[in-house]
């Protein structure tokens, strides 16, 4: 009797999280899994504005697929999804193509420029390892040929980021913290470096109380950042961003070298692509993580919408989230192999939220505390060796975990 195919595209936090469960839950003769992944190595999404700012090395950020996963019961592909025919129950990837029994799509998010002119071009996205690596990069060189040139160019040294959410406040907080470095390194006297942060909402981090709020952002004017908020980017150019508070119609023009978008993300350019009902490349899944209309295709990690009851809203795109919808659907493809139809329900178990502000400080909430400073510093790399742990357990912990706590 032939073995049902289990097919999961994408090895982010979701998909690792599905196969990783799929292969301590199920036998291997009761089912073939197949993993497919553009690269051979997960990375921490949520550690990339360290390597962007160059306070991790990238390395670190990323481990090999195949320690991680069992070889004996998961066959992984290295492949590019191109399109998925529902109809034919196919993934057509660049190297070739797989049938399915049952899809799970973890295809994770794409940068969403909203149409603004010149962002494509001249903006840095933190959006993978070979992304920040370029980021990190272009930095120093601004540093390092600052002294090069006829006549000085101060405007090179100012950096711009876009968006006030948790990524560019997390990578405002290693830049802080990475900035003097560079400084002592090139010969560059630190009053030079201009850091600007534009956001478009009227609040920084809007997904936290004003106390906390106001502490993070206190701690990072002390360091040189300067906020704008409810401030619009309408225009990037390869030497400047052009900005306007919202509702009015007057441009300001900030000179810059470097532009970091961080403004938001849409869903994976594959959903818009397949045909399926969706919000910016999101499908509003059913309790159980399957699409409305496809029995046997699972949407999880960036991908899915959520609704949350409480506010009305859609959960945002978050690690903790898509960790807890692979053990779910793990779970629930156990039981489609096994012929039952009782399967369980998502419901998101909010365990807090911590948010670095560079090594050693942090805001958070977790379990209902809030905390800050040193405390929720160290309380977020728990989070960080946590999320480790879960996928590859206490070698991978000790190899790429985090361990300086003061």
């Amino acid at each position: 009797m032939r073995k049902p195919k289990i097919v999961v595209l994408g090895a982010g936090y979701g998909g690792l999280m599905t196969v990783t469960r799929l292969q301590k839950l199920i036998g291997g003769n009761e089912a073939e899994i197949i993993l497919v992944n553009k690269n051979e190595y997960h990375y921490e999404t949520t550690w990339l504005h360290e390597a962007s700012a160059g306070t991790l090395h990238h390395d670190r950020v990323r481990y090999n697929i195949n320690k991680v996963i069992q070889r004996n019961k998961v066959q992984f592909v290295k492949a590019t999804v191109e399109e998925i025919k529902f109809d034919k129950q196919q993934v057509i990837l660049d190297n070739g193509e797989i049938d399915y029994d049952y899809l799970v799509i973890a295809l994770g998010s794409d940068s969403e420029t909203f149409g603004i002119q010149g962002l494509e071009k001249y903006a840095y996205a933190i959006t993978n390892v070979n992304a920040a690596r370029q980021i990190r990069e272009h930095i120093e060189y601004q540093f390092a040929t600052y002294h090069n040139e006829n006549e000085k160019n101060d405007d090179r040294l100012t950096i711009v980021v876009a968006g006030a959410g948790f990524t560019g406040i997390e990578f405002l907080g290693e830049l802080t913290n990475r900035i003097p470095e560079l400084c002592k390194e090139y010969d560059v006297e630190r009053s030079k470096v201009r850091l600007v942060c534009v956001d478009a909402s009227p609040m920084v981090l809007p997904q936290f109380d004003r106390d906390l709020v106001n502490y993070a952002t206190s701690l990072l004017e002390s360091k040189g950042v300067e906020f704008y908020p409810g401030t619009i980017v309408q225009q990037v150019k390869e030497d400047s961003v052009l900005i306007c508070k919202k509702g009015e119609d007057q441009l300001q023009e900030i000179k810059c070298g470097t532009v970091i978008w961080s403004a938001g993300v849409r869903g994976n350019c594959i959903i818009e692509k397949s045909g399926i009902e969706n919000m910016r490349g999101r499908v509003k899944v059913n309790h159980d993580l399957r699409i409305p209309d496809k029995d046997n295709v699972f949407v999880i990690g960036d991908c899915s919408l959520i609704i949350n009851q409480e506010s009305n809203r859609p959960y945002p795109p978050t690690a903790q989230i898509a960790m807890q919808q692979g053990e779910v659907c793990a779970k629930n493809l156990v039981k489609l192999v096994h012929g039952q139809d009782n399967l369980e329900s998502f419901v998101f178990d909010d365990k807090g939220t911590v948010c670095s502000l560079g090594e050693d400080d942090a805001i958070g909430v977790v379990f209902g505390k809030k905390i800050k400073g040193s405390s929720a510093s160290i309380m977020k790399k728990v989070v960080d060796n946590r999320a480790l742990f879960m996928v590859g357990g206490t070698s991978l912990v000790l190899k790429k975990g985090k361990f300086k706590l003061f």
